[in-house]
């Protein structure tokens, strides 16, 4: 059975080829501390981003001022791709990061209109992809199968026998939809069974694999 994927894997992330050649080419590496904003949320979306090194964060405040998650990007993976002219969620650098940036005039100038339109074509069927494996997520799953998709995706991204958890309970929470409260429940339960082992609150190791992915499927 094919798993499906909550993080999606380093390939379905990395820029079309126009913007690989544009971002080696013209882009400026930008050093960004942890908890720093790299752009807010409606900021006109005139910049494309490459993470070289850390995690980034996106997110939104919706209209009653909660926060949804969008989603985690780690390095060779590409963010900040918009169909329209602002951005719909803003990306802030998870841990310290090394964010390699490029203006959309400049790719359009080196790699030319059509190239980069096809770029940003693929990059938004990439990012659909995985809206969609989130929807999933957060439709068909209950509590205990979406902290264990999360985990077995964080773990499909690192070689590690011992898997970093960059993001806190709360970023966890607002990804999954769920409370903070069920979100350690959860982990709680699933370190009972020993499927997974918490070495502290951001490392952990998968024990039981057949169970983890078991429960992501």
């Amino acid at each position: 059975m094919t798993q499906p994927h909550p993080l999606p894997s380093r390939d379905s992330a990395t820029a079309p080829s126009a913007l690989t050649a544009a971002f080696d080419r013209l882009g400026a590496r930008v050093i960004v501390a942890r908890d720093t904003e790299v752009y807010a949320q409606e900021d006109v979306a005139d910049r494309f981003y490459r993470v070289m090194s850390g995690v980034v964060r996106t997110s939104r405040l919706t209209a009653d001022g909660r926060r949804q998650v969008g989603d985690f990007y780690y390095a060779g993976e590409v963010f900040g791709l918009e169909p329209g002219p602002d951005h719909r969620f803003a990306a802030e650098a998870l841990t310290d990061c090394e964010v390699q940036v490029v203006r959309r005039a400049a790719v359009r100038a080196y790699a030319g209109d059509a190239e980069v339109d096809r770029a940003i074509l693929e990059a938004t069927r990439l990012e659909m992809e995985r809206l969609q494996d989130h929807v999933m997520l957060l439709g068909r799953k209950g509590a205990r199968e979406r902290v264990a998709t999360f985990l077995m995706g964080i773990a499909q991204r690192q070689s590690d026998e011992h898997v970093d958890l960059p993001m806190g309970r709360q970023d966890m929470a607002d990804y999954l939809g769920l409370t903070i409260e069920t979100v350690s429940r959860m982990l709680t339960q699933l370190q009972g069974d020993a499927i997974v082992a918490f070495r502290n609150t951001r490392r952990f190791e998968i024990r039981k694999r057949g169970a983890l992915e078991a429960l992501a499927a």
